[in-house]
């Protein structure tokens, strides 16, 4: 019979920042019963993922095993942690728990991708708990960059777990529940058998800053301002919205939020009792007509998002509103690693208007979400688990927690994306690698990393693309000529005739010499049209296209 175990795994957010997924299961071994935490995104770039709306894990580890899946546990509303969930719904059709703002929100991704929103179960703070299978699940408040995050108190058979989420240790966070050392320690009172956490600022050496440090910084430098004050920050902070939009007024300024999400996060913050204190503001179609110097707005677009309102602005309008010389652009937010191109796009753009363009460097006017590695190490010292499981990290991130918990003497180990983690041992032990992936939402479609949609998108971006039709008549023989369209490749330098012209001509030039075996074959006359074409395209303009070859054969009657 075989012997029970608990075991963890990672399918996203260990070993990458973003996507998070995390699965944890007890009973016999290769029979476990488990429940899945956070079903997140991450966003996709032009290098990698041309084309691509959203990343997400790929659950069909899950999928494969889905009638031993209890439940979904959602430890707090940002996109990585909550993104996929209406779109992952319908493979993984089990009921959802979260505190309330955080439901909130997942009732809306349900409800975009027509899924059932009554699947989402709501859940009081920690000492409250859901049983589900063999887990019984606590939501334990935590300070964290939008409101109502919490770290998941799991208790199983063979002890107990904290699944930190993402967490900082901040006594005054504005908007939410500050850090309560008291509270924590009576979480492992008893012993912590294993606390898997975020790993995020492990490299960060000083203590993490609190929200409520934000405040005088960033209302001296509205007053200070003359022309007309621009703010954007992450549209699920809303601590650092009620933080600007109150600098603002208190600064003589009217304040308007622009950007669907932004509003929506304030909604959602204020019909679910967090938010009761958010300085009044004016409708955005009035921005227009007010003075320049009474106006205060916020809006979406702190990582250069295309299509939100940062972008829009320093493309020239937005809702009405240009900016010009005088005016202020305050980033109150980090850019997170892979947007600078597109931040600085946006912060060129506004230098070119005379706008002046305040960031954080000098660290007044954002602090991070996330706990520094001094805070990690008071975490650790608090809960003393036996075990720690480095998560929410690349890979070097895994490893440097590993190391600081392996100096205290915890025992640690590195799981990336797909590691399965046995924690029922006397340490944490690797004991399987399943196969773990990424899954794209392509357009309306969900499609795998690597079903080649996507990396036919990058060689057409790379090298181009050729089309190329013919009529072959009822005796195998070429019927007319070939015709040749191009896309995305010049025309060679120097010729007379034009690239597309001098490949009809190279293809017939090889029909010509064809025996019957080719022509009488679709996929060899396929291949031989292919390599005339790469080869003639390598040629003249260094290039080797991808080829669509259209054949169509005439039917004797």
């Amino acid at each position: 019979m075989a012997r029970d175990r608990l075991i963890y795994l990672p399918l996203g957010g260990a070993g990458e920042i973003g996507m998070n997924c995390y699965v944890y299961g007890y009973g016999p071994e290769g029979n476990e019963r488990l429940i899945v935490v956070d079903t997140g995104v991450t966003f996709p770039d032009m290098d990698s993922s041309p084309g691509v709306n959203l990343i997400m894990a790929d659950v069909g580890w899950l999928i494969e095993r889905i009638d031993r899946v209890e439940a979904i546990f959602i430890t707090h509303a940002h996109e990585d942690h909550v993104g996929a969930l209406g779109l992952l719904h319908g493979q993984l059709d089990l009921p959802v728990h979260a505190r309330p703002f955080t439901a909130a929100i997942a009732r809306l991704k349900l409800e975009e991708q027509g899924r059932n929103p009554d699947v989402v179960h709501e859940v009081a703070a920690w000492p409250a708990s859901v049983q589900a299978g063999p887990f019984r699940v606590g939501f334990m408040p935590v300070a964290h960059s939008i409101p109502e995050s919490s770290a998941l108190v799991i208790d199983t058979p063979a002890g107990r777990i904290v699944h930190t989420g993402d967490f900082k240790l901040d006594t005054d966070p504005v908007v939410g529940e500050p850090f309560d050392p008291d509270s924590w320690k009576d979480v492992a009172r008893n012993g912590l058998l294993a606390l898997v956490c975020d790993s995020t600022n492990v490299f960060s050496p000083t203590p993490g800053r609190s929200e409520s440090t934000l405040a005088g910084p960033i209302a001296d430098l509205v007053r200070g301002a003359s022309g007309l004050v621009v703010a954007t920050t992450f549209a699920s902070n809303v601590a650092r919205l009620k933080t600007l939009a109150q600098a603002g007024v208190d600064a003589g300024r009217s304040i308007v939020v622009m950007g669907r999400a932004m509003k929506r996060m304030i909604a959602v913050a204020q019909a679910t009792g967090i938010l009761t204190d958010f300085p009044p503001t004016v409708a955005q179609e009035d921005a227009p007509r007010m003075p320049r110097d009474n106006l205060m707005i916020l809006v979406t677009g702190s990582q250069g998002e295309r299509r939100a309102g940062s972008a829009q602005l320093a493309n020239g309008k937005y809702n009405g509103i240009t900016l010009r010389e005088g005016d202020m652009f305050l980033f109150s937010s980090k850019t997170i690693p892979g947007n600078e191109v597109s931040v600085n796009r946006i912060v060129n753009a506004f230098s070119e208007m005379g706008v002046e363009v305040v960031d954080d460097c000098d660290g007044l006017y954002h602090v991070s979400g996330h706990a520094n590695r001094p805070d990690l190490e008071t975490l650790h010292d608090l809960l003393r688990p036996r075990f720690l499981v480095p998560m929410h990290g690349e890979h070097r991130h895994l490893r440097e927690h590993a190391r600081i918990a392996a100096d205290k003497g915890i025992s640690s180990v590195i799981a990336p994306n797909g590691a399965m983690v046995e924690l029922t041992g006397n340490a944490p032990r690797v004991v399987e690698h399943v196969e773990s992936g990424r899954r794209y939402l392509d357009g309306n479609v969900l499609i795998g990393a690597l079903d080649g949609i996507v990396r036919d998108r990058i060689r057409m971006a790379l090298n181009g693309h050729v089309a190329v039709s013919m009529v072959i008549d009822e005796d195998d023989e070429p019927l007319g000529g070939v015709w040749v369209e191009t896309h995305g490749l010049p025309d060679p330098a120097g010729r007379e005739h034009s690239l597309a012209e001098l490949m009809e001509e190279g293809i017939e030039y090889q029909l010509q010499r064809a025996g019957d075996h080719v022509m009488t074959s679709d996929d060899a006359l396929e291949e031989l049209i292919t390599r005339a074409v790469r080869k003639i395209g390598q040629e003249l303009v260094g290039k080797r296209p991808e080829c669509r070859v259209m054949i169509n054969r005439l039917v004797g009657g």
